[in-house]
């Protein structure tokens, strides 16, 4: 691409402003290609693999250990290959071009057909065949947008939102629905195809207009003589329609109340412009058609969603292309005709559902519904949906490239069985594109701790060459990410402390940098295995009631330990021994932040539960000395036990190759679990994730099965990204346990928790550079009893068919983790 730095200058500065590399990744890999040729945009498909590092442990032969002090398990890193989507939007203006650049880029693809589809396929299939050498295989539009659109709600969350003007975030993202149909897609391009969708492969145009997006541009260009959609949008933008259009008020004085109808409602498109006698300006003028068209779709759209019982109605094509004046008068006319029975809702991604449609089409050998996957933060670009009267050379630049980048993940991810309403189930418990204060906090908590990481990403590869480059590069990219997110808080769906976390992890595995904390992790199993038995011996010489408290204080004692706080792993290196210990000592007094625990007692007095789930947290002192003396206790009362951890590593979270590991070794050493083992009444299971946080509506199946089929009635989830950032509202249909010790300051304040009299730092002053603590009341907690002023606190909610425990511990010692990784 060798003129692709500066091209088809013009008075909004039109220039591709990427590196072409960064564009068109991994192209010496791609195996497979789709377009998607509009009037204006062009967009782009293909498939590749990517080779990136991954770290992998294997345990030693311990029949032949050589002393006492050798590691537990080998770290290697290896190289693994995985497939990736790319999909590429970009103005047909670069067409030639860019078809340059991939050619020059093809190396070794057997390659010989590409997949085409949308208006522009025919105009521009000579012109493909002759740069790319591969023939054109036109595809049905139709069948080919409703693919890319059941594939991106299956496998996108957040991926449709709710657009509201005006309101504190604009954009509310709808969680993914377990089941996507039936749906009405009303497609808005020159005309609007109105699409009935009830399964993967059945849908039927079932209505459509001849006034849509072309009747726009074209009656516009006539009445303004401006030619170019985006600008005749942006004149829209800055108009009134209310000097061209009769209103209510304008025939009846007033509203009009019998039949109604109030006073600013429109009675008449263009209504003043026959009578009055005066001219009109372009802005006033094409407001008032993007109104006429908008109402006028907007209540086909709801008679039809009617006439077929249709709930859900999707929206999407050229005439809306993410533009709010656009989208705010749609979602008018919805919520005026539907009086709010029907939401209009839009995607984050429509603009691809052609090109993903027709890449479908060829892929079809690969079976890729079979699998899912996920969106690749590290490389797209993310929604940009920017006002034209508040930037519009930022707008203008967004449409001249943009990009979306998923990866197949290893299994296929499906819902909790034992949440008790998938369809209503949020993972995120603060939605930061919604609270301004949050969302300034955990940006700032997220940019501070760059440093941090990467000192630890390159001290986990003093071998390996360009390590510090690589992490300098690791840095520029998040920290990208984030001035983007400060801006466009939008960009990837609702932006939680999950996004955060899980968009670094992303840009870490971009970089090479596969599992930071794997020898850290090595290190601190191999020390707290030598206490496990201590810990047990200690347990065992409780009366039963003394016991099961000192499991709780374990389970959350050994939560503290996460690597996050400096203070926390000097403890460590030190003595694990002490650290457990003195964790637990510093618990407070109950009671808790919310406090049930002598109900769980109760419970405990009862019959034992069937089989337990549990979702586990942290390496080391967490899993050895808090969590396996819990399960221990479980498999004695005859209670079958499911541990499920990280298929992938996240921070210092456990994985399932190094659970598999240190349970072999404690094993050994204890019979209890080798009992559970060895009668299948302990099994280990991947999550299916690969983030501190947990989304139950997307799991790895083998899990889904294996609760179903051990008829689990009991759900014990545990860490404060996985109880508290996420599923801290979560219902489920069975019993559940949350536990989680929060080691942030502000979020103890947030949870309603105060500091203690001897913890300075914790006072509601806000620290210098960092955000304010709210000034709102704090969040709504589960159902509980708060404790008095300055007590640790940790909740226990229940409902009427669910148990829980929130722990919120909160104490000088690890106060400062997540301001200084940004971690859960």
């Amino acid at each position: 691409m060798a003129s692709c730095e500066r091209i088809g200058r013009d008075s909004m500065d039109k220039s591709i402003t990427l590196p072409p590399d960064e564009i068109f990744r991994n192209l010496e890999n791609a195996k497979r290609f789709a377009i998607d040729i509009g009037g204006s945009l062009t967009k782009l498909a293909y498939y590749s693999t990517v080779q990136h590092k991954v770290a992998k442990v294997r345990s030693f032969d311990h029949s032949v250990k050589e002393t006492e002090d050798d590691p537990l398990y080998e770290i290697s890193v290896q190289e693994e290959i995985t497939a990736r989507l790319h999909f590429i939007k970009f103005e047909n203006t670069y067409i030639e071009t860019c078809l340059d650049f991939i050619k020059d880029h093809l190396v070794n693809t057997d390659t010989k057909v590409i997949k085409a589809t949308g208006g522009g396929a025919h105009k521009f299939k000579d012109l493909i065949e002759k740069k790319l050498k591969l023939k054109v295989d036109k595809e049905d539009e139709m069948t080919c947008l409703i693919k890319g659109c059941n594939f991106v709600l299956r496998n996108i969350p957040h991926e449709a939102f709710v657009y509201v003007r005006h309101a504190d975030s604009e954009f509310r993202f709808q969680n993914t629905h377990p089941d996507i149909f039936p749906y009405l897609l009303v497609n808005i391009g020159s005309g609007v195809s109105i699409v009935k969708v009830e399964s993967e492969d059945k849908f039927e145009r079932i209505g459509g207009s001849s006034i849509g997006g072309g009747t726009f541009w074209g009656l516009g260009a006539l009445l303004t003589k401006t030619k170019r959609f985006d600008e005749l949008l942006q004149l829209a933008s800055r108009g009134q329609h209310t000097s061209v259009d009769m209103l209510v008020k304008d025939i009846y004085g007033g509203s009009y109340a019998s039949l109604g109808l109030t006073g600013d409602l429109i009675a008449s498109s263009f209504g003043k412009s026959a009578t009055a006698d005066k001219e009109f300006s372009k802005e006033d003028m094409a407001k008032s058609l993007l109104h006429m068209i908008s109402n006028d779709i907007g209540q086909l759209a709801c008679l039809y969603a009617r006439l077929h019982n249709l709930s859900r109605v999707y929206f999407g094509g050229f005439f809306i292309r993410g533009h709010p004046v656009t989208m705010h008068t749609i979602t008018y006319s919805i919520n005026f005709f539907t009086k709010g029975e029907v939401q209009a809702l839009f995607l984050r991604h429509e603009g691809y559902l052609g090109a993903i449609g027709a890449f479908l089409k060829g892929a079809e050998e690969d079976n890729p519904n079979q699998y899912s996957w996920g969106e690749n933060y590290a490389g797209s670009s993310g929604l940009m949906s920017v006002s034209p009267d508040l930037n519009p050379m930022q707008r203008a630049r967004s449409g001249t490239f943009d990009m979306l980048e998923m990866d197949r993940l290893e299994r296929k991810l499906v819902n909790l069985p034992l949440l008790q309403d998938p369809s209503s189930y949020i993972p995120d418990t603060v939605d930061l594109t919604e609270d301004a204060l949050a969302r300034e906090y955990w940006l700032f908590c997220f940019e501070d701790a760059l440093d941090g990481v990467v000192k630890r990403a390159v001290a986990s590869q003093p071998d390996l060459p360009q390590a510090v480059e690589r992490a300098e590069k690791f840095r520029q990219k998040y920290r990208h990410k984030l001035q983007t997110l400060r801006q466009q808080p939008f960009a990837y769906g609702s932006l939680t402390v999950r996004s955060l976390l899980d968009t670094r992890e992303h840009c870490l595995n971009e970089f090479n940098f596969p599992d930071p904390y794997s020898k850290i992790k090595q290190r601190e199993n191999d020390l707290a295995l030598k206490y496990f038995q201590k810990v047990v011996k200690s347990l065992e010489k409780l009366s039963w009631e003394q016991r099961q408290f000192a499991l709780i204080k374990g389970l959350l004692a050994g939560n503290v330990f996460d690597w996050g706080a400096k203070a926390v792993s000097d403890v460590l290196e030190s003595d694990p021994e002490f650290g457990f210990e003195e964790a637990k000592r510093q618990l407070q007094e109950r009671p808790w932040l919310v406090d049930c625990f002598d109900q769980w007692i109760e419970r405990l007095k009862g019959p034992p539960h069937t089989c337990a789930l549990f979702f586990v947290d942290n390496s080391g002192i967490d899993i050895i000395l808090g969590v396996f003396p819990f399960v221990r206790e479980l498999l004695c009362r005859g209670t079958e036990v499911v541990l499920a951890s990280n298929s992938g590593p996240a921070l210092n979270d456990v994985t399932n190759n190094e659970l598999q590991i240190l349970t072999e070794r404690i094993a050994a050493m204890d019979t209890v679990i080798q009992t559970g083992i060895r009668d299948d009444r302990l099994i280990l299971v991947q999550s299916g994730s690969s983030s501190p946080c947990l989304d139950l509506s997307r799991l790895d199946k083998v899990l889904a099965t294996v609760v179903r089929e051990r008829h689990t009635d009991l759900v014990i989830i545990e860490g404060m990204g996985r109880a508290i950032h996420t599923n801290y509202y979560a219902t489920l249909s069975c019993e559940s346990l949350k536990l989680a010790v929060i080691k942030n300051s502000w979020l103890a304040e947030r949870l309603g928790a105060r500091s203690s009299a001897w913890s300075s730092s914790t006072s509601s002053r806000p620290e210098p550079g960092r955000a304010p603590v709210s000034p709102r009341p704090p969040l709504p907690l589960p159902r509980g009893r708060w404790g008095e002023r300055g007590r640790i606190r940790v909740c226990v909610e229940k409902h009427p068919f669910n148990l829980g425990v929130v722990c919120g511990v909160f104490f000088e010692l690890v106060n400062r983790t997540l301001e200084e990784w940004g971690g859960g």
